[in-house]
């Protein structure tokens, strides 16, 4: 077997910053917990700042420290998402470590091009997810942890590792990088007597006498070494991918505005781009859940006195594009007053849409019109509300001023009008140009007469007599009709005689 392993030394850190603006990153931070430093970043190491530091010395020697609380359901949200990565290459992955997961990949090569391929695409895939990682292979699950704990490693050669391989690389390596595999209830003591014992590598526990390692470190450390080399199996309790999607993403501060919700938006959506890749799957709605510092004031987003106000988006087409989703989502925040403070968000997906993206061409076009009119009409929707984008469609009616209706461009998931080319057309015989209202036309010498030039009848009557139920009686014939200069015009005249001094004549629309 072979076995790929991550580790995220700064995991905690690294999660707690997702939602701080890039330029931010680099400013002296630290987590606390129960008001001592846990965690720090290299900007504040370099000041003096030291984990198991306390607050207050942290803060004399750096006033402008960020601080904030480690969260274990922060970090383990940040581990998820590094978990879906993983499981869009193999269904076996497995936690190693608070901070650690291992997954088999050997029946994955052949799908991947071999292990070099696959090592390749596995850190691009990796990278959006913005965390420091170590990366190590094995032939075993616990050589893998290790070795990534003790750093990066270089990447696979064109053939896998045997068991000499993994016994020269990992007999250097320090006694201390068995305490994360060992049990966690396990006293500590064993260091210890590693160290009275002068014992300092796995390759000084390899050449003591097994009786004696049992009977001074225990059981449990001899069982682990065997299952790094091989010679024991190692159960694993796999990860299961959820069915649905939920990621919580704190900010480092409030936020009033909608701008400070983007970076924070961007970690989310990576999140679900994995999710999505791991299932093998699209999205086509979404809900953003917005955490308030207070209570609500009354408005479409929640009831006034609530904490939580929630978007719902969607799309017309579903699609697994953080970026086209990072879109709309700007759009939607761009036109949403905030009803209160904003501390943290959720990003929920709750409907994934199955199977295999939309087939893609050996040779892409540079654009695809339709792709390209659905995105436009949903990024309108999200800024305009969705009754603020409307298409016209055609109304059985005869009466050609209520033959068409404006409806909100909603955008289902087969095919819409919107989208479609349009059906080859017969020969026009009514113009899509309507004057609103029609405009009266005199008549001289029994003609019909547009301005100062007589009209010539070319085609007609079309005779139209509806609306007798509304109370709205339209009885017309009607004519298409050319000026002296070549211009149709569309014009009817009233089937029923007018009253004396009225207009019979009308003109009701002009040809392109």
């Amino acid at each position: 077997m072979w076995w790929i392993a991550l580790h995220a030394p700064a995991l905690s850190l690294e999660a707690w910053l997702a939602g701080v603006p890039e330029d931010e990153r680099d400013l002296p931070a630290a987590l606390l917990t129960r008001h001592r430093v846990s965690a720090v970043n290299l900007p504040a190491r370099s000041l003096g700042v030291m984990v198991g530091m306390r607050r207050s010395t942290a803060l004399a020697l750096v006033p402008g420290l960020r601080l904030g609380a480690a969260d274990p359901a922060r970090d383990a949200h940040a581990l998820k998402a590094l978990a879906h990565v993983l499981l869009s290459f193999t269904p076996q992955v497995a936690a190693a470590s608070p901070q650690g997961l291992v997954a088999e990949v050997q029946a994955s090569l052949r799908y991947f091009g071999g292990p070099g391929a696959l090592w390749a695409r596995l850190g691009e895939a990796l990278a959006p997810l913005g965390h420091g990682l170590h990366l190590a292979h094995a032939p075993t699950a616990r050589a893998a942890s290790c070795l990534a704990r003790s750093g990066p490693q270089p990447g696979p050669a064109s053939t896998l590792p045997d068991r000499a391989w993994l016994m020269q690389q990992v007999q250097g390596l320090p006694v201390a990088v068995l305490a994360a595999e060992l049990p966690v209830d396990m006293n500590a003591a064993w260091l210890e007597t590693c160290e009275a014992m002068g014992l300092a590598s796995l390759g000084d526990l390899w050449a003591q006498p097994r009786a004696g390692l049992v009977r001074r470190l225990g059981t449990a450390v001899l069982q682990v070494l065997d299952q790094l080399s091989g010679d024991q199996p190692h159960p694993h309790e796999w990860l299961r991918l959820p069915d649905r999607f939920s990621s919580e993403l704190e900010l480092p501060a409030r936020a009033e505005y909608t701008g400070p919700l983007l970076v924070a938006v961007d970690v989310l959506l990576v999140r679900l781009s994995a999710w999505l890749r791991a299932r093998q799957a699209r999205a086509q709605q979404l809900e953003l859940l917005l955490h308030h510092a207070t209570r609500l004031r009354a408005s479409h987003l929640g009831e006034a006195g609530a904490h939580l106000s929630v978007l719902q988006l969607a799309l017309g087409e579903p699609t697994a594009d953080a970026s086209h989703w990072r879109s709309v989502l700007a759009e939607r925040l761009a036109r949403e007053p905030l009803a209160a403070p904003v501390l943290s968000l959720t990003l929920r997906c709750d409907h994934a849409v199955l199977g295999a993206p939309p087939d893609t061409d050996l040779f892409p076009e540079l654009a695809n019109p339709r792709e390209g009119l659905g995105r436009l009409v949903e990024r309108l929707q999200a800024r305009l509300g969705v009754e603020g984008v409307t298409r016209l469609s055609t109304w059985p009616e005869h009466r050609p001023e209520l033959a068409w209706r404006a409806e909100a461009a909603e955008l289902p998931p087969a095919r819409h009008p919107l989208l479609e080319a349009p059906p080859a057309a017969a020969r026009l015989t009514r113009p899509v140009w309507l004057m609103s209202p029609p405009e009266p036309l005199p008549e001289r010498q029994s003609r019909p007469w547009l301005g100062t030039e007589p009209l010539r009848l070319l085609q007609g009557p079309e005779r139209v007599e509806a609306g007798w139920w509304d109370q709205a009686l339209a009885a017309r014939d009607y004519f298409v009709a050319q000026l002296p200069a070549g211009e149709l015009v569309w014009i009817y005249r009233l089937r029923h005689a007018p009253p004396q001094g009225q207009p019979g004549w009308f003109l009701h629309g002009r040809f392109a």
